[in-house]
């Protein structure tokens, strides 16, 4: 691991596939289903919904966001286990970015899997309703576009949360601090 840059394979691979993730919830955005309103000839009124594409797609969108993260907490142990990290500032860079990717990752799932579950709820038959404005329940927009945008911070707080654990985790800065904090001399008195 060269100057405590990382793996550069983990690093394109955390991206591309936060970028794959990225561009399924835009697409799911843009196929969410829409619906409409069929009478039948026995005058009861139901919904009918053009595509539900879009379900695929968060699910879709979702899983890579989810092998993304568990790719890169696999190789960083998820920084509780393997070499322990060298106390300074890039221990507390990791630990910060740490937090916050884990944090930004939950809300962009919860986005992701919330819009693919509400997207894939249709309603099929109302009855006889007698109402002015019927209309049929379909996913809100901007759903998977706030996952989406969520996706986009996770993978920038994935990349600076390996980078800095690379270097907090360095060979050379271990063993710095390793031997400064063990110059406690253990002689008698003489």
């Amino acid at each position: 691991m060269g100057e405590g840059k990382g793996s550069t394979l983990v690093h394109l691979l955390v991206v591309v596939l936060s970028l794959v993730a990225f561009g399924f919830a835009v697409a799911a955005e843009r196929r969410r289903s829409v619906g409409t309103i069929v009478t039948d000839d026995r005058n009861a009124t139901y919904c009918v919904y053009n595509s539900d594409v879009a379900t695929g797609y968060g699910v879709g969108g979702f899983l890579f966001l989810l092998t993304s993260e568990s790719l890169l907490m696999g190789v960083t142990k998820c920084m509780c286990f393997g070499r322990p990290l060298a106390p300074g500032g890039n221990r507390a860079w990791s630990i910060i970015y740490f937090v916050s990717s884990w944090t930004t990752f939950l809300v962009a799932e919860a986005c992701l899997i919330a819009g693919a579950t509400k997207n894939a709820y249709h309603t099929k038959y109302r009855g006889m309703i007698y109402a002015q404005h019927f209309s049929c329940e379909t996913l809100r927009k901007g759903v998977f576009i706030a996952g989406a945008v969520f996706v986009v911070a996770t993978m920038i707080l994935n990349v600076y949360y390996y980078m800095y654990f690379s270097k907090a985790t360095d060979t050379q800065a271990v063993r710095k601090a390793n031997r400064a904090s063990s110059t406690v001399g253990m002689t008698g008195y003489a």
